[in-house]
């Protein structure tokens, strides 16, 4: 079963070591007990002795159903990772000696994908003796993130590393630009016809 990984995890009733325990919860009254009394306490109630913070002084416990316990773990996890954002990021890369209908091809992509959320990991690549522009990829890369000054900002400034010189944008929040539909348009077009 899936709360398996969950099980081991706490200690219940008569694993709990502690000479006394701070319990918490709804039906009893929250204060310092010695274990003897927190498990007829438990008892009493019909649920269990749950350790919910073995690290406390003194651990710190809870009076419920194992099982409705493990429950509301598991709930809550599957709801924290829902609402985990996933980041992609998406790379461009560059020769030193760009052209510009090149560089704004690769801009107008840049935009789209920061525009979506996605960081941006441009790089400049040099290929044998064309490590001897790094001044250009350097300034191809500024020029870039300069360019794209409203849609992100800079996380890393161009490094070289290895034969690659890389820069890191993330989108700027709050901005989103739309994205261009002309192909939409063309396709509506070419089926009416």
């Amino acid at each position: 079963m899936k709360n398996d990984s969950l099980k081991g995890q706490h200690r219940i009733n008569e694993q709990i070591r502690a000479k006394e325990v701070r319990i918490v919860g709804d039906e009893v009254e929250s204060k310092v007990y010695p274990i003897a009394q927190a498990l007829r306490l438990a008892e009493e109630h019909e649920a269990d002795l749950v350790e919910i913070s073995p690290n406390a002084q003194p651990p710190v416990c809870r009076i419920i159903d194992y099982s409705k316990f493990l429950y509301q773990l598991k709930k809550r996890q599957k709801e924290q990772k829902a609402k985990q954002v996933k980041v992609n990021v998406k790379e461009i890369r560059f020769g030193p000696q760009t052209d510009d209908h090149d560089y704004n091809f690769k801009l107008k992509h840049a935009i789209g994908f920061l525009s979506d959320g996605d960081k941006v990991k441009a790089y400049v690549f040099f290929k044998g003796r064309s490590i001897l522009f790094k001044e250009q990829g350097e300034v191809l890369l500024l020029r870039f993130a300069n360019d794209l000054e409203e849609y992100a900002k800079v996380d890393q400034m161009p490094v070289l590393e290895g034969k690659r010189m890389t820069i890191q944008l993330s989108p700027k929040k709050g901005v989103s630009a739309k994205k261009p539909q002309p192909q939409q348009a063309q396709a509506n077009t070419e089926e009416d016809e």
